[in-house]
C-alpha cells in the first residue's frame, strides 16, 4: 500500500509562485521516479516534470526554465517550485511514484493562476 499526500495549491496571482510537495509513505521500497503531472479542464492529463532516483530530470517544454523539481530521498518527498505563474498553467495538478513497473497517483492539488 502506498500513499501520496500533496500540498501547496491554490490560487495565485500571474507572476507569481507556488510550491507544491508530495509525500509518499507505505511500502515504498524501489522507487525510480516521482514527478508531477497536470490536467487542464477539457484536456489530457500531461507531464510536468519528472526525477528518478539517480537525479536524473525531465521538464515539459513549456514550464522549462520557471519550474523546478526537487527530491528528498531520505524523506521520499518531491517537490515542485512554480515561478512566473501564468493563467495556461491551472490545472489540477497530480503527483506521481513509479515504483518498478507499478504507477502511484496522488489525488491532486488544484492550482489557478488569476487576477
Amino acid at each position: 500500500q502506498v500513499q501520496l499526500v500533496e500540498s501547496g495549491g491554490g490560487l495565485v496571482q500571474p507572476g507569481g509562485s507556488l510550491r507544491l510537495s508530495c509525500a509518499a509513505s507505505g511500502s515504498i521500497f524501489g522507487i525510480s521516479v516521482m514527478g508531477w503531472y497536470r490536467q487542464a479542464p477539457g484536456k489530457q492529463r500531461e507531464l510536468v516534470a519528472t526525477i528518478t532516483s539517480g537525479g536524473r530530470i525531465n521538464y515539459a517544454g513549456s514550464v522549462k526554465g520557471r519550474f523546478t523539481i526537487s527530491r528528498d530521498n531520505a524523506k521520499n518527498t518531491v517537490y515542485l517550485q512554480m515561478n512566473s505563474l501564468n493563467p495556461e498553467d491551472t490545472a489540477v495538478y497530480y503527483c506521481h511514484l513509479g515504483i518498478l513497473v507499478t504507477d502511484y497517483w496522488g489525488p491532486g492539488t488544484q492550482v489557478t493562476v488569476s487576477s
